[in-house]
């Protein structure tokens, strides 16, 4: 597996503590050869919906001098109200010096037959690729050879790189294509990098800052998904690329044929080379016509029409709508289904079953490897040479299994790993049987363990020092009871014989949105900088994630939404009932998709919270599908053009409910200058709204690191800190 797969578009980002595999997948969504002004911006003649008073149409021009204006005037008082509080000093100290640990793990992939890491610390802020051995890598200090310095690269080229990944030529994987962004953004300059070499390749691929997809056809041959010409005419509606394209080496974009040409109505068009442990090797093109659905046909005539003027032939596979691709094994693709499937002649398969189909046969030949229990999910697959790696959930806690064929049937080997974890596949590597997993929990360290290379099936190579006191902490897993009677499955992590007084302050998360499930993560910095310092931590497991499978996702998208909102709610009263916290010491926390949940809990629930962060929010859901990439996430949250979706939108939509007649907490709002997914106007007209109501609130806009908010470091113990500052004078006087 490559380090890097450019895959389809990219939903809001989920919470740190949410499924690894979604947060470092990076999916496209804006060309960013547009002006980056342009990221919110009424399109198809479309007018804005029901903006309220107070709110200035400049705050909408990203880069504008009125605007960053506006953005200099509330970061200088958000700092100066949490900076020059005595405590921000130490919590800075302290969430630098855990990001900074050289104790932090050492997280591995797969590469060119050794192992891959990219590293951040103090003296390479902005990281470095590096490589070693399995060997050395199992030993207590590895030897580590470092490959591209992005630091070092940043410099010479007077640019703002941000290290993205690569996507690498299989087998050898000796060439890739290497991803830098501009300080953190989604778009994308493309670099092709000789691993062996350790250079980037002189006078080799090269594609301009982008929202661009590519996948490898062989060494001089590239399919590429990209808006050709610049006009955005090869742009959907959601501001991906539709016009997949041929190039070969030195050959011009003009030159460039087109294989495949999507609609402007589709979400995204992007090209997909696959290939096995035996060999076997196919490319795809994968259409998407909205966010959560999926055609993918077989490219065919590539060993020969490739060599001409020839585009090949597609063959579009008879697949259901809804499913996930995760590779193939032997010949067969790896699906997982997102929606029920009864296949020609076969029987009905359930949502959320991990299946193989044969793309060469009309009847695909489908098989179901596995289909989740009651109360399982399936969260990641990879596939090695011989054998299938499936990590997935039982009651929210991470589990994993192998799958391999013995005497033609699949056979399935649950692996002995710790309970009250999160488990996520790291990689698997298709020229042997090895995969590498990554295991942590709230109190418990992250560690590395190897799959496949013993008797055992499973051994634990690597595991990262404790960054924070745990010895009085204790994790449990409560529920609580939504309005509809449905149970909600919490986890709470506190000081171990605490006693139910009330007066414990108590943040809580939730995310509950684009099948993202919430799972026990290990967070130095929130453990030095909150639970150490008597602080209980809730993580809310509510509808529209992932946690039980596609119908727990369901149950909360679009206009069901509401159940999501109940759901978070409802954890919220059962902390207070249960006297965990009271109403004057409990605080919500949410980012991205989670910012809007802490949106709607804001104006829908003001007195039930003390302090409430939105990092990176949705809050203009009004207006939302025509902000930035917004109208790619019609399929979760639903959209103005349907009426009763519609209705929805605008009775949530925290921006346009604000009155000036309830009393708010007050909010700590930050995002980011140049985030291009979300963008950062939703923030800035919420907080424009609350000033106009002289309402108080804290807001800060770093200048970059993308839809993370961070890129570095240093930005994110910034970050962190203020935070961490905020919480501590809602619930205690400043020092």
């Amino acid at each position: 597996m490559s380090v890097m797969f450019f895959p389809r578009p990219k939903g809001v980002s989920p919470p740190p503590s949410a499924s690894a595999k979604n947060q470092t997948i990076k999916y496209g969504l804006l060309l960013a050869a547009l002006s980056i002004s342009l990221l919110v911006r009424p399109c198809f003649g479309q007018t804005e919906h029901g903006l309220p008073a107070g709110v200035p149409s400049f705050l909408n021009d990203i880069r504008g001098a009125q605007a960053l204006d506006w953005v200099d005037g509330q970061n200088r008082k958000t700092v100066e109200t949490l900076e020059t509080d005595t405590r921000y000093q130490a919590f800075h100290e302290q969430a630098l010096s855990v990001l900074q640990s050289k104790k932090r793990l050492e997280v591995p992939t797969f590469l060119a037959g050794q192992i891959w890491n990219f590293w951040q610390d103090a003296h390479h802020p902005r990281g470095v690729w590096r490589r070693t051995t399995l060997a050395s890598y199992r030993s207590t200090l590895p030897g580590w050879l470092t490959k591209l310095d992005v630091d070092d690269l940043a410099k010479k080229e007077h640019e703002n790189w941000v290290f993205d990944g690569a996507d690498c030529l299989k087998p050898q994987e000796r060439y890739c294509l290497v991803a830098l962004s501009q300080g953190g953004e989604d778009a994308d300059t493309l670099r092709e990098y000789d691993t062996q070499a350790g250079l980037l390749v002189t006078s080799g691929f090269v594609f301009p800052r982008a929202k661009q997809s590519a996948a490898w056809v062989d060494r001089d041959t590239l399919l590429v998904a990209r808006d050709w010409d610049g006009t955005g005419d090869m742009l959907t509606s959601s501001g991906y690329p539709f016009v997949v394209r041929r190039v070969i080496r030195n050959e011009s974009f003009d030159q460039a044929l087109e294989i495949y040409r999507g609609e402007n109505t589709d979400v995204a068009v992007d090209p997909l080379a696959l290939t096995d442990g035996d060999g076997n090797r196919l490319l795809l093109i994968r259409r998407s016509p909205t966010f959560f659905s999926s055609k993918f046909a077989v490219l065919n005539g590539m060993d020969t029409a490739f060599q001409g003027k020839n585009g090949g032939t597609l063959h579009w596979l008879p697949l259901p709508n809804r499913l996930e691709l995760k590779g193939m094994i032997h010949g067969f693709l790896v699906f997982v289904l997102g929606e029920d499937w009864t296949p020609s002649g076969s029987n009905r398969i359930t949502a959320g079953s991990l299946v193989t189909v044969d793309p060469k046969t009309d009847d695909l030949n489908v098989r179901v490897l596995f289909t989740p229990g009651r109360t399982q999910a399936l969260d990641d697959v990879a596939v090695t040479r011989n054998s299938v790696i499936v990590t997935y959930l039982d009651n929210v806690r991470g589990r994993a299994m192998v799958l391999h064929v013995r005497n033609g049937a699949w056979q399935h080997v649950v692996l002995p790993l710790p309970d009250m974890s999160s488990v996520h596949i790291t990689d698997a590597d298709q020229q042997s049987d090895a995969a590498l997993l990554k295991v942590e929990g709230f109190l418990d360290p992250p560690q590395i363990w190897l799959v496949g290379t013993t008797q055992a099936g499973v051994e634990k190579i690597r595991q990262a020092a404790g960054l924070f006191d745990t010895k009085n902490l204790a994790v449990e897993q409560l529920q609580a009871r939504s309005a509809d009677g449905t149970v909600i499955p919490y986890f709470l992590v506190r000081q171990k014989g605490m006693t139910n007084d009330g007066h414990h302050p108590t943040l809580l998360t939730g995310y509950g949105g684009f099948q993202v499930s919430m799972m026990p993560s290990y967070d130095p910095v929130l453990g030095r900088l909150w639970l150490t310092q008597g602080g209980t931590y809730a993580v809310a497991n509510i509808r529209g994630g992932g946690e039980f499978g596609p119908a727990w996702h369901e149950a909360g998208r679009k206009t069901h939404r509401q159940k999501s909102y109940d759901d978070f709610y409802a954890v919220g009263l059962d902390l207070v009932k249960r006297g965990v916290t009271s109403r004057e010491t409990l605080g919500i926390r949410g980012r991205s998709n989670g910012g809007l949940l802490m949106g709607v809990e804001f104006t829908r629930h003001p007195d039930l919270w003390k302090a409430v962060i939105m990092g990176v929010p949705l809050l203009d859901m009004m207006n939302f599908e025509n902000m930035a990439a917004g109208s790619s996430w019609i399929d979760e949250y639903g959209s103005m053009k349907n009426p009763d979706e519609a209705r929805f939108l605008s009775a949530i939509s925290p921006l346009q409910h604000l009155r000036a007649d309830v009393h708010y907490p007050t909010p700590f709002i930050f995002t980011s200058t140049s985030d291009d997914r979300v963008g950062p106007v939703h923030g800035r007209r919420f907080a424009a709204r609350l000033e106009s109501l002289k309402k108080p609130f804290l807001y800060y806009e770093d200048v970059e690191g993308g839809h993370s908010g961070t890129v570095n470091a240093e930005e994110v113990a910034h970050e962190r800190a203020l935070e961490a500052v905020y919480l501590a004078q809602q619930f205690t006087p400043a020092n």
